[in-house]
């Protein structure tokens, strides 16, 4: 791969993130730093990024793709409120992937796990509100 400022920038912005970013967060954030850089360049970056297996995409069921710079065996849960997007750790995956061979003979090779909820500050937020 051929070194870029402006890639290392963008790589720089997601892994730094800790909510996942969309494209546009990224840009929005980069631009800070680099206001000549296009919207165009971000989104083409954190496509190449994630092709090359240096970033990963998460894919939403609704709204735009995030992006995460953790590359482990992990999982995410988004707020149906506020939208963030949090890692997941959940070692009864792997479990699940056992029974699954075992009962059924099917060998899992991948998983895209999304859970979706009410984040903890949002829910603290409802409480509030209702209380007051």
């Amino acid at each position: 791969m051929k070194y870029s400022k402006q890639r290392e920038l963008i790589l720089q912005t997601v892994t730094q993130n800790p909510i996942h970013p969309t494209a546009d967060a990224v840009y929005e954030q980069v631009r800070r730093e680099n206001p000549k850089i296009s919207l165009g360049t971000v989104y083409r970056n954190l496509n190449f990024l994630s092709e090359l297996g240096i970033l990963r995409k998460i894919p939403m069921p609704v709204g735009s793709d995030r992006f995460d710079g953790r590359l482990d065996e992990h999982y995410h849960m988004i707020c149906d409120c506020c939208g963030r997007v949090f890692d997941v750790e959940c070692d009864s995956l792997q479990e699940m992937d056992r029974q699954i061979m075992l009962r059924q003979g099917f060998r899992v090779l991948g998983r895209h796990l999304l859970l979706t909820g009410v984040c903890r500050e949002c829910q603290e937020k409802q409480r509030d509100k209702a209380a007051g």
